[in-house]
């Protein structure tokens, strides 16, 4: 039997997106055969110890084996890139985040991966069907809240574990219970009450907070509307009986295009007869007052929305003198 049919050396091609060590390639091949692949360019080296099969372009999924190959035996996938391999969406990003443990620290990684170490690594964090090896999207959540680039960003991570249905409250929970130093431990638990509730930034939480403590009446959050071409749409905050859609706006919202797409939607909201109120998000959390007294001003009863149309007026009986 040629290596080229060996039906395990190709299972395990297969499996790990045509990316393999040099001891598992020694396995099914001898260390001259090996070399021969890489010298005729059959097989190209990704990392010092980590061949790929072929010498087509490296996809995302092979990148992932040769980070975790060529990092040492008990590496996993951690954060976004462990989170992307169960279906994670919007936070796609070049670099690759893997985790070892405390007692180890690999030497000259390939370009693009961060190692992380921990001490705190239990079974019930490593996903058993990983592919590559990985933590548990609990885990994998808390852990790219941690390595995120800002606040806002790790709460925005945290709430689309939570809309995209990856993470229950209780195992995020769980997790943080066993990291008493997880950096950003009292923003990831916020997140994790809020996000589990249905909020999905920091700011909404801001925004769902200020109604709270001023006593005024809790909105719909993420209230979903179709729009006049009938797309859907979901907007921040809605007064029901009011008629009142309030707008939370974040940096985004100043470029052109989310300008005009916001401005847009504005007005499919206003020609029905519905109002919008817009706040920057910095304002809800450093102006309340100023936010309150607009709330409570626009929530006030509207008598034009709720009165009925006049009836037509009615000629009574003619008189006998007419």
């Amino acid at each position: 039997m040629s290596a080229e049919t060996d039906p395990l050396l190709l299972e395990l091609l297969a499996r790990q997106a045509g990316v393999l060590s040099r001891s598992q390639a020694l396995r099914h091949l001898s260390a001259r055969m090996v070399e021969r692949r890489l010298g005729s360019q059959r097989w190209q080296r990704a990392h010092r110890g980590v061949y790929v099969a072929h010498t087509g372009p490296v996809g995302r999924e092979a990148r992932r084996w040769i980070a975790v190959l060529s990092t040492g035996d008990d590496t996993l996938l951690g954060g976004l890139s462990a989170l992307e391999t169960v279906g994670f969406r919007g936070f796609i990003t070049d670099r690759i985040d893997v985790l070892v443990p405390a007692d180890k620290t690999p030497s000259g990684p390939p370009p693009g991966v961060v190692v992380h170490r921990t001490g705190i690594l239990p079974r019930a964090d490593i996903h058993p069907m990983g592919r590559p090896p990985g933590t548990m999207p609990a885990r994998s959540l808390v852990d790219a809240a941690q390595w995120a680039i800002s606040d806002q960003r790790a709460w925005a991570i945290i709430a689309a574990g939570f809309q995209q249905r990856l993470v229950y409250a209780d195992d995020v929970r769980t997790v943080l219970a066993r990291m008493p130093r997880a950096k950003r431990r009292s923003l990831i638990s916020e997140a994790v009450t809020w996000s589990s509730g249905g909020v999905h930034s920091a700011a909404e939480a801001d925004f769902l907070r200020l109604c709270r403590q001023a006593g005024l009446p809790e909105p719909l959050l993420q209230h979903s509307r179709r729009d006049a071409h009938g797309r859907r749409n979901y907007l921040d905050a809605y007064f029901e009986e009011c008629r009142l859609h309030v707008e939370i706006d974040g940096g985004h919202h100043m470029d052109v295009e989310h300008w005009w797409a916001d401005m847009r939607r504005q007005n499919d909201l206003w020609i029905p007869g519905d109002r919008v109120l817009r706040f920057p998000a910095w304002a809800i959390r450093h102006r309340p007052a100023e936010i309150t007294a607009q709330l409570r001003a626009a929530l006030r009863p509207i008598p034009f929305l709720n009165a009925s149309p006049p009836l037509p007026a009615t000629k009574g009986p003619r008189s006998k003198s007419e």
